[in-house]
Order: C-alpha cells, then structure tokens, then sequence
C-alpha cells in the first residue's frame, strides 16, 4: 500500500483545487451554488481551552478522531496536500482515499484553525474549515463550515446517503474536539 499511496500522493500534488471559490469558508456568506454546512459547540472558557483545542485541531485531531487516517501526518500548514483515508463500515474493499490541500490556517490570541479544499479524486467539490475560536467573554466555541457540490458519480448515484454521511462526518468532528477538551 505504501508505494500506491505515495503516488496518489504525489498526483494529488500536482492537481489543482476543484472549485473556484478558494479560502471562502474563512469568513462572510458561504458561495452560492453549493450545499452549506455550519455547526459549532461550545468548548468551555478562557485561553487555555482555545489553546487546548487549536493544536487538537491544527494537528487533524477532529479527522483523526473521526476515524480518518491522514497522510503524511503533520499539523496542518497552508499549501499541504494531505490523502484522507478511512475504511468502509461492513466493506472489504480497501479504504476510501481522499485528496485535499490546506488552503488557509490561522493562529491568534483568538482563533487557531484551519481549511481544506477538494482536489480530484474527492467524491465532493468544496471547501471545509475547522475553526476554534474564543469570543469578547471568553467563551471558547469550535465551527465546522463547509461548502459542497458532489462530484464523484457514487456519490451523486447516492445523493441522500452521501448528504447524510456528510452530516454525521461533521457531528463527529465536533464531538471528537469536545471530548478532548
């Protein structure tokens, strides 16, 4: 597997990001023309918490405790291009792979995130940004926005099932950070 993956790897490199709307999950309304996702759970109080809870993030620890595998594995940076990989409940077929790049991060006193885009071989055409942040009174939040068009034909075949996991993939996120804070 290692030999296939670092090839995967090296053409997901090479691509380029399947939709134009680069680094718009970074603020203000989300693109039209896509499916929009945005949900956030409260975290708890204060700096520690932000800080806790950023480098969980910015080391794919709401990917990796959803059950993702990330490849290579390292804190997110803009411009990586990383494989997702996660194996199909039930399924002996080998795990579904999944091209991204970073395309913004962000490390302040008061939001420590980031954001992947889409690139070919994903089943969908998008952005998604994993966010903590700590408003005016001190209370820490964690938002998971996305914006999404499928692209892969299994994924337009099961279009309700695919919106589904969609959901659940971000439910898990958010309770994958809150159970590590």
């Amino acid at each position: 597997m290692g030999r296939v993956l670092h090839q995967r790897l090296t053409t997901a490199r090479a691509a380029a990001l399947t939709y134009p709307e680069v680094g718009a999950t970074r603020g203000g309304p989300l693109p039209r023309g896509y499916a929009h996702l945005r949900r956030r759970v409260h975290l708890g109080h204060g700096p520690d918490v932000l800080e806790r809870a950023g480098r969980y993030v910015l080391g794919w620890g709401s990917q990796l405790g959803t059950g993702f595998a990330v490849h290579p594995h390292a804190p997110a940076t803009e411009g990586a291009t990383v494989l997702l990989r996660i194996a199909l409940p039930g399924s002996r077929w080998p795990r579904l792979v999944i091209p991204c790049r970073v395309v913004w991060t962000v490390d302040e006193p008061d939001r420590i995130g980031f954001a992947y885009g889409t690139l070919p071989g994903h089943p969908e055409r998008g952005e998604e940004s994993f966010l903590v942040s700590m408003d005016t009174d001190g209370e820490v939040w964690f938002e998971v926005a996305a914006f999404s068009r499928l692209a892969a034909w299994y994924a337009r075949l099961g279009r309700p099932v695919a919106a589904l996991c969609q959901y659940l993939a971000i439910e898990r996120y958010l309770a994958a950070v809150a159970s590590r804070v």
